[in-house]
């Protein structure tokens, strides 16, 4: 029921991704933009579908959805019969909106995720910290844009006023040296004495940031996946073998990160933002031997389990 369902947290955020899913999907627009709040509750909006559809899984399998019911009514008589059958629906759609949002975030053909920054020190920092937990997400980011960059002081200027603009010039450049060395396109956008208000305006501001270029073009590249597993020692079932499972996370060497195993599941935390990541079968039945960062990737070492190996 409606006013049931207003209560439950972040079912607002996910009313709102599934109204982008509907614009996206009704052939009306050639883009849809939208402009997020502030990081956190970003990473909060973006992640929700996953985190749901996990919570969802976890609760009530989709193999026990597919069976409750008919053993609820053989058990409690056909009466009962309709009411599982639309809580199993009910909850059957659920999983589907929530794997659709997924898909249609991920997508990198479809979707775009650019971040957009002022370049200081503590916010060029948050903005590493936020291309991991995205990367973490599965979640590409195709572009940054620097805002507000200074000018350079004429030569001319003198006193306090020039001292000021040279320092803090020199300073968002410093700034601007370290987003460039990041896997992500940086496009910067000058500081103007007014707000880009009107279409005039905002022409002028998208030819300074994208010239000729078709600012919704898909990447060049398709990015690399999340989640490779290498084998680095053995073949076949030997008892040998040792395996490296390597998750791309753009920045991760920047912030600490911490590995738990949980049964058949990695729990990587890394920028404040957690994530429970399903083992591949293989190195389900191995144990963790190491595991540390090398660039943007992190490496968790694997080798078989005794116990459990050739079972």
């Amino acid at each position: 029921m409606a006013d049931e369902l207003t209560v439950v947290p972040g079912v607002e955020d996910l009313l709102a991704l599934g109204e982008v899913r509907r614009l996206a999907e009704s052939g009306l627009w050639e883009v849809v933009v939208v402009d997020c709040g502030p990081t956190a509750e970003t990473l909060r909006l973006l992640g929700l579908p996953e985190a749901l559809s996990t919570y969802l899984e976890r609760l009530f399998p989709a193999h026990r959805r597919s069976v409750r019911g008919l053993i609820s009514g053989l058990a409690a008589g056909r009466d009962a019969q309709p009411a599982w059958d639309r809580a199993v629906a009910a909850l059957d759609g659920l999983a589907g909106q929530l794997q659709g949002l997924h898909r249609l975030l991920a997508d990198q053909d479809t979707t775009s995720i650019r971040l957009v920054l002022t370049p200081e020190r503590v916010v060029a920092a948050e903005t590493r910290r936020t291309l991991t937990a995205l990367a973490l997400y599965g979640l590409r980011v195709d572009g940054l844009v620097a805002n507000r960059l200074m000018p350079e002081a004429p030569s001319s200027l003198r006193g306090p006023a020039g001292r000021w603009l040279r320092e803090r010039h020199t300073e968002q450049r410093a700034v601007l040296a370290g987003l460039e060395a990041l896997p992500v396109p940086l496009r910067v956008a000058e500081h103007t004495s007014a707000e880009p208000t009107g279409l005039p305006a905002l022409r002028e501001l998208a030819a300074a940031l994208y010239g000729a270029e078709d600012p919704a073009a898909p990447a060049d590249a398709p990015a690399a996946p999340l989640l490779q597993v290498n084998r680095t020692a053995g073949s076949g079932t030997s008892p040998d073998s040792a395996f490296d499972l390597v998750l791309r996370l753009p920045g991760v060497a920047s912030g600490p990160v911490d590995l738990v195993r949980l049964d058949d599941e990695l729990a990587v935390t890394t920028g404040g933002t957690r994530r429970m990541i399903a083992l591949p079968s293989v190195l389900r039945r191995c144990t963790v031997t190491d595991a540390h960062v090398a660039g943007d990737d992190l490496r968790v070492a694997f080798v078989p389990d005794p116990a459990v190996w050739l079972r």
